[in-house]
């Protein structure tokens, strides 16, 4: 069973801080590939790159003297801001806000002139933001047949006077921001003291707060030292894995108990793979080691200095691997010198620190791994590596209180939908209405969810997009064992933690007597009836003793009456194939929902259900099925539909009654909320 500790109250200030930091970095993250792409053609073909093509590399002209243009400029000056404003629009209001948000960095580049990523990621998130806040003023008020005029006219419009601000408007302002923080790091590299920079950078890392500083300051600012000198130092402030490793190399040797007996493996992952929260719990478990890191920070920026060394693009992960590929040509000797050196002030310093205080490490490493996903906000991607806890393990480490769930399928519609409306129910009546349970397509997930279910066939797939969260695997949408499981870690998780523990609990308790919110993808018991239309399942749906004896002919048979209702045409019924044969559609309970695929909706006219008894039985991907409901929503109709047959199918005694039925009225009146 899922257990989880739960996590203290944060600082809002370092909450709000470490907030503003993960939206920086989702911004430049996705598209570090760019950045390498970039920073290898830069390189490998400028005019002191390895191999220097003029035409590739942006200098010479042709033979008519035409001054090559190259990749380099156009990549940086265009692509990259360009690419980082999408990313951002799309984070505040999907697509839509991507494309308004990138429209609008158009006007910024062409105003300033010089590369605009700190332009990029005002404006990405400020078109995302103010597109969505003009679409809600017509949301539900425009005429059908309308709507793809409306939308595309008022982003286009809305995007034409975006590019006109960020030209005329932000480009003044953020290029005389760029040339003052530029000042300053010159400032600090002429007078010696950038390695004082350690000082906040290193602690910062330990706290989760070096986004802000490395992706919102340093990155764009060392793009724009690397266009002018080919290199920049900035970009190894806080990616050289240099003290990191050191301290780890401390615990090999001096280290005692856990902490001593994991250090190899976190310094495997930590020096070669680039991820550097895995020796945080380290630092965690004895403060002082921050003095090892600033120490080890210091020596590296000022080894970089000394020789006048950088990268040429940012260097993520913070692996080795990835630092070496971003050195410049002639910095190799200087980059190389710099981890080196950091590593060894690291280790000096730690293994004093390790040799000279009373500690023992042994059970603390848990601890300490529990106290810096608290401070993180989420699990940790490589937890399981310092705690044991493999992926399969069936034990969670949650760093605070479940408030977000969301059952993950193929098109987010179907099976997704169904066991959403099933596990929203059970956590319901154990008096939490407060946690979210949705249902979402793979496609559409990302690392904000706190649980994440899937078909145990889809799994792998989710977890790529999610690793922070807790996944669980299930066979069966209606009656999984894993959910009272789940219901256990949303108690658990969010247990009070005061002397008030009655009042939360009367407040859940009152809470759970309100009716739901039934937006889209959380609908509640209380539907209102005017939503739904009244016909969706009618008599001629129904047939109590189906004639297919395997599961495409149910399909078939189902899809068939579908298509007698004029619900859907032919289409439809072949997207039921294709649906059936990327996840099965089985859900428990004697039951399967064959429906579309989400590119068939297309194909769907109207609502509509169709019920088929197969008294004994057909199998169904070696599962034994008794009833085939298909399905066909528009809109968001079929969530109601499918909540309403979970409520049927959760029921035993109602399922007896459907097998024991004589009559289609008896079925009608079980399936009866359906219509309502």
């Amino acid at each position: 069973m899922a257990t989880q500790t739960v996590a203290k109250p944060r600082t809002s200030v370092r909450v709000g801080v470490q907030k503003f930091g993960t939206f920086l970095s989702g911004m430049i993250m996705p598209n570090i590939g760019a950045f390498i792409a970039w920073g290898l053609i830069t390189a490998l073909f400028i005019e002191k790159g390895w191999i220097p093509v003029p035409a590739l590399g942006g200098f010479g002209a042709n033979a008519e003297g035409v001054p090559y243009v190259g990749l380099v400029g156009p990549m940086i000056t265009y692509l990259l801001p360009l690419l980082i404003a999408y990313t951002g629009g799309r984070m505040v209001y999907d697509v839509r806000g991507g494309v308004v948000g990138a429209i609008g960095t158009m006007g910024v580049i062409v105003g300033a002139g010089i590369p605009m990523f700190i332009g990029a990621m005002i404006m990405g998130p400020l078109g995302g933001w103010t597109m969505k806040k003009i679409d809600s003023l017509w949301d539900g008020k425009i005429r059908p047949g309308f709507e793809m005029l409306v939308n595309n006219f008022s982003a286009g419009i809305w995007g034409g006077l975006l590019a006109m601000l960020g030209f005329y408007g932000i480009s003044p302002l953020v290029t005389a921001f760029s040339t003052a923080a530029g000042n300053v790091v010159q400032f600090l590299v002429s007078n010696g003291l950038l390695p004082l920079t350690s000082i906040f950078i290193e602690p910062a890392k330990v706290l989760f707060l070096n986004n802000a500083i490395n992706h919102g300051v340093l990155t764009p600012l060392g793009i724009q030292q690397s266009l002018e000198q080919g290199k920049s130092i900035l970009f190894l402030l806080e990616a050289n894995p240099g003290p990191g490793f050191g301290i780890l190399l401390a615990y090999m040797f001096f280290g005692r108990g856990a902490a001593k007996a994991s250090a190899p493996g976190a310094a495997i992952i930590h020096f070669l793979g680039g991820i550097h929260e895995i020796y945080f719990p380290y630092v965690l478990m004895r403060p002082l080691l921050i003095l090892a890191a600033i120490a080890g920070g210091m020596t590296g920026v000022a080894t970089l200095a000394i020789t006048n060394s950088g990268l040429v693009a940012p260097s993520a992960p913070g692996s080795i691997i990835a630092v070496l590929a971003q050195t410049a040509r002639d910095s190799y000797l200087g980059v190389i010198l710099a981890v080196l050196l950091a590593t060894a002030a690291s280790f000096v310093v730690a293994s004093v620190i390790l040799k000279t205080t009373r500690h023992s490490d042994e059970g603390d490493l848990s601890a300490a791994t529990s106290k810096m996903e608290d401070m993180k906000g989420k699990k940790s991607s490589v937890s399981s590596a310092l705690t044991g806890a493999g992926a399969g393990g069936g034990v969670a480490v949650m760093a605070g209180p479940v408030r977000n769930i969301v059952f993950a399928c193929d098109a987010g519609m179907g099976s997704s939908a169904m066991g959403a409306s099933v596990l929203r129910n059970k956590i319901k009546a154990a008096g939490f209405p407060e946690v979210k349970v949705t249902n979402a397509a793979i496609a559409n997930l990302s690392d904000t969810y706190d649980v994440v279910i899937t078909h145990q066939d889809l799994t792998e797939r989710a977890k790529p997009a999610t690793s922070s969260a807790v996944h669980y695997s299930v066979d069966n949408f209606m009656s999984s064992p894993r959910y009272d499981e789940i219901v256990e870690l949303v108690k658990k998780s969010n247990a009070p933690e005061t002397s008030d523990a009655g009042a939360a609990a009367g407040h859940r308790a009152h809470a759970a007597e309100t009716p739901a919110d039934t937006a889209a993808g959380d609908e509640g018991t209380t539907a209102p009836a005017a939503v739904v239309p009244s016909d969706i399942l009618v008599a001629d749906s129904v047939i109590l003793n189906g004639t297919a004896t395997t599961r495409d002919a149910a399909i078939d048979e189902a899809g068939r009456l579908l298509l007698a209702r004029g619900a859907v045409d032919e289409g439809y019924i072949t997207a039921m194939h294709e649906r059936e044969e990327s996840v099965s559609t089985y859900m428990g309970s004697y039951l399967a929902i064959p429906h579309g695929t989400n590119a068939a909706k297309d194909h769907i006219m109207k609502s509509a259900v169709s019920v088929i008894r197969y008294p004994e039985g057909i199998d169904w991907n070696g599962k034994q099925v008794k009833f085939v409901v298909g399905v066909a929503g528009i809109n968001n109709e079929h969530l109601h539909i499918l909540s309403s047959i979970a409520k049927v199918f959760t029921n035993k005694a109602q399922v007896a009654q459907l097998e024991a039925a004589t009559s289609v009225d008896e079925v009608l009146e079980l399936f009866g909320k359906v219509n309502a």
